[in-house]
């Protein structure tokens, strides 16, 4: 049971963090393009790949909690990927089909190097 809270207390805490973040965002961006999806998409990948990373390092796999709480709720509550989902598929409604492209493109190659280098920073 103490698991599950680790995870509904993460994700908790995940979620009101991207949800601050999209709404700096909305505040500061006047542009179609979904910015502040690719933005926390990228934090979130480069942070689970530093947890990770530590998590190895230091030999954390067996600490369930720490797990549980960090990379299952922070960073599964962080992250998005149906709302990223969603964001390409209008992209493409509206024919703006280079943006569409360039913004999954740049989601997933640059998600991959991001959650690479932040574990690399930990285990090199």
């Amino acid at each position: 049971m103490k698991i599950y809270l680790l995870v509904a207390l993460g994700g908790a805490v995940g979620s009101l963090g991207r949800f601050s973040i999209s709404q700096i965002f909305q505040a500061k961006t006047a542009s179609d393009f979904p910015w502040a999806t690719l933005f926390i998409n990228l934090v979130g990948c480069f942070l689970i790949g530093l947890l990770l990373g530590v998590s190895e390092r230091y030999q954390l796999a067996s600490h369930h909690s720490l797990r549980s709480f960090f990379i299952v709720g922070l960073c599964g509550g962080f992250t998005t990927f149906s709302t990223f989902s969603s964001e390409a598929l209008g992209l493409f409604q509206s024919s703006q089909n280079l943006q569409a492209i360039l913004y999954i493109l740049a989601s997933i190659l640059l998600g991959l190097v991001l959650t690479f280098l932040g574990y690399s920073l930990v285990n090199s």
